[in-house]
């Protein structure tokens, strides 16, 4: 049995936190747009938002790191087909993960809530206030959570495919299972 490449722990780390603050941020926008105007309301917008932030910057660390480290090969047993597929949706989940925090931010900044990152660092506003800009900002924020949900899900079945149905070793790759021995 060979040994099974995996992606290097910086990669795993980042990739499994990122994952972990997706899935806390989607549900909890979900939730909190649908709640009346409250103080409860207004502390979870800025848990929101302080998650957001975080998601940025972790985002930007995994980008570097990926540009400097290049990742495992896929089995030769991939088709063509799928390898693209594949490179297509991590491109699109990348261009995602910058895209709806940075339009968080400006729909925020639109309209005319400042982030302040875990209460304590304010960050500029990166637009000025518009309540019209805002609202697109708001429905494009949207699209942009729903398409990563899309993704996600896509991305998801594809590895749970490979791993179980294949009997490819696609989740140790990404750090979960046992170490096989060569």
């Amino acid at each position: 049995m060979t040994a099974v490449v995996r992606y290097s722990r910086p990669a795993v780390v980042l990739h499994w936190l990122l994952a972990l603050l997706i899935f806390v941020a989607f549900p909890l926008g979900l939730y909190m747009h649908e709640l009346p105007l409250s103080p409860d309301k207004l502390k979870l917008y800025s848990y929101h938002k302080w998650i957001g932030i975080t998601i940025l910057l972790l985002a930007s660390l995994r980008a570097a790191w990926r540009l400097t480290h290049t990742p495992p090969p896929l089995p030769d047993s991939i088709p063509g087909w799928q390898r693209r597929a594949s490179q297509v949706v991590h491109g699109l989940l990348y261009l995602l993960i910058f895209a709806i925090p940075l339009s968080g931010w400006l729909m925020s900044s639109a309209k005319g809530f400042q982030t302040v990152w875990f209460g304590v660092l304010p960050l500029p506003d990166l637009i000025g206030k518009d309540k019209g800009v805002g609202e697109a900002l708001a429905e494009a924020h949207e699209a942009l959570n729903f398409t990563m949900l899309g993704l996600v899900v896509l991305h998801v079945g594809a590895a749970l495919k490979h791993h179980f149905i294949e009997r490819q070793p696609f989740l140790q790759r990404m750090g979960l299972g046992r170490k096989e021995r060569a």
